[in-house]
């Protein structure tokens, strides 16, 4: 792997044609088969953005996914969803569990297949996240269990058989995101329970991705990752992937305090604000992250996912977080950029 490898968070940019076509699908004007069909479409054309930005570990840009919640809860068996029809496609659905879920017996939400799209696609290494299973308990109205922490538990062991199966679709790259959890502060143990029964006995390298939010390119929450530690350092992951780029730096004094000694993704864009950073500001700001954590456990990436962006400032973006870390990879290898 390249020192100081790029990649991104998850989604990327939904144009807006792609968002009218959406919510026609939701109002019963055009099919699910063409639907689908546009979803290829756009991915095909998300990684190509990734590829000529010269991103070393590209996403499918998450573009089948309406939001953060809803394309997995629509598939999980056991979780009701009375109404489908949306006004809007981003909107949330009304989700409920009203008995326990069934066991998982194999995979059930085809992400399997999504990585096998992307698969075809692109000949470079890819990135696969889904939302993690404390957020997805977040959004589920729960009659069926006696503790929140028992819905979140289930949702883990389901999320642990499509995990199994992406990886033995060659999926080796795997991010949870838990976008929820900076809400919930206090709950911080249990997330991360959740996170090794989503990780266990799947050969994949593992990333946790927390942020405060991204709904709307606005936070949900304020505040620092403080919480987060020391319980992360519990989690069985080999990397974790956090915003910075909005926040400010700060909160690297944790990775040194807490000695958090797996990669750290490090967020250098900011992705609630339309303005393009120069990559200057990109290389500053990693220079910055050199003083905590060493050249062979960074990687690069924006603070959350593109998918508030509109195209070309993505496509902008991703081009000066590669050149940023081209100026400071030369410095570190002593090679021109």
């Amino acid at each position: 792997m390249v020192v100081l490898p790029t990649t991104v968070v998850g989604s990327y940019s939904v144009p807006e044609w792609l968002e009218r076509l959406k919510t026609e699908y939701y109002q019963r004007r055009i099919s699910a088969q063409h639907l689908g069909e546009i979803h290829e479409v756009a991915i095909k054309a998300a990684v190509k953005d990734q590829e000529l930005a010269d991103i070393d570990i590209v996403s499918d840009g998450e573009l089948r996914r309406d939001n953060d919640v809803d394309y997995f809860l629509a598939r999980i068996p056991g979780v009701h969803i009375t109404q489908r029809a949306k006004t809007d496609y981003y909107d949330y659905y009304d989700a409920e569990v009203s008995r326990p879920l069934p066991e998982a017996n194999g995979p059930g939400l085809a992400l399997a297949d999504d990585f096998r799209f992307t698969r075809q696609v692109t000949g470079r290494p890819i990135k696969f996240s889904f939302t993690g299973p404390f957020s997805l308990s977040r959004r589920i109205r729960d009659n069926a269990y006696p503790s929140h922490a028992e819905l979140v538990r289930a949702l883990a062991r389901r999320l642990n058989a499509e995990a199994r199966a992406l990886a033995e679709a060659g999926a080796d790259f795997l991010q949870i995101d838990e976008p929820f959890l900076a809400g919930y502060p206090e709950q911080v143990e249990l997330a991360v329970e959740a996170v090794n029964l989503v990780v266990d006995s799947v050969d994949a390298t593992w990333a946790l991705h927390v942020c405060y939010g991204n709904r709307y390119a606005r936070p949900s929450w304020e505040g620092h990752y403080d919480f987060l530690f020391p319980a992360v350092k519990a989690a069985r992951v080999d990397q974790i992937v956090l915003e910075f780029a909005r926040k400010g730096l700060d909160d690297l004094r944790l990775i040194e305090q807490y000695e958090w000694d797996k990669w750290l993704g490090f967020g250098v864009i900011d992705v609630k604000n339309p303005e393009v950073e120069p990559a200057s500001l990109v290389a500053t700001r990693i220079r910055r992250a050199l003083e905590h954590v060493p050249a062979d456990r960074l990687m690069i990436n924006p603070d959350c996912g593109l998918r508030h962006l509109a195209p070309d400032v993505a496509r902008q973006k991703l081009r000066a977080m590669v050149s940023g870390t081209a100026m400071v990879r030369a410095e570190l290898t002593g090679e021109g950029s």
